[in-house]
């Protein structure tokens, strides 16, 4: 089992966390498909192979749009803890709805282990048992897997908003998505 999250570099879209299951049965197709860290592949190939994936491999999805962002970040509740809750809701839906037989969940590590339970001491269901991994999108099936259905979800949902808007968005941030969340405003 194993969860990644994007959306959190972008100023548009949405953060989507993922979780996702992958059995020994599933590794030569995931191969085949060419799957790896959604970062070094392009939109395109995330668009044509992430529903596939998600045929194959059980999942959990947890999406926050820009405007829920804005209403939870507060000093109380920064993007790490945001996206620490975020985790333990698709691992703990996953793991106890699926009930996989897994021999590790791995998260991509964007917190130290304890800091990362201090963020959801308060939930109430906590998933323990994680191995916390710096670029586990690189190392580990199940982590590139859900990395991908996260950005084919992000891709959607963005242009969804694009399109509401009647603007091109920008992915990203900087001076060109500055520019446009301008003329949004």
């Amino acid at each position: 089992v194993g969860s990644d999250e994007v959306g959190t570099g972008d100023y548009f879209g949405p953060i989507v966390v993922t979780a996702t299951y992958v059995n020994k049965n599933d590794v030569s197709f995931l191969d085949e498909l060419g799957v790896g860290d959604s970062k070094k592949i392009d939109d395109e190939k995330i668009l044509k192979i992430a529903p596939k994936i998600a045929k194959r491999v059980k999942y959990r999805s947890f999406l926050l749009n820009n405007s829920e962002y804005n209403e939870k970040k507060t000093d109380n509740l920064n993007l790490n803890k945001i996206k620490a809750i975020m985790h333990n809701k698709v691992l703990f839906q996953l793991i106890n709805e699926e009930h996989p037989e897994y021999d590790y969940i791995i998260v991509d590590e964007f917190a130290k282990e304890n800091r990362y339970y201090d963020y959801i001491k308060e939930c109430p269901n906590i998933q323990r048992g994680i191995t916390f991994m710096t670029k586990a999108e690189d190392k580990n099936l199940a982590v590139a897997c859900a990395s991908i259905i996260s950005r084919y979800i992000f891709l959607k949902e963005f242009d969804k908003l694009s399109d509401s808007l009647h603007i091109p968005l920008v992915k990203g941030a900087g001076e060109l998505v500055d520019k446009v969340g301008e003329e949004v405003v």
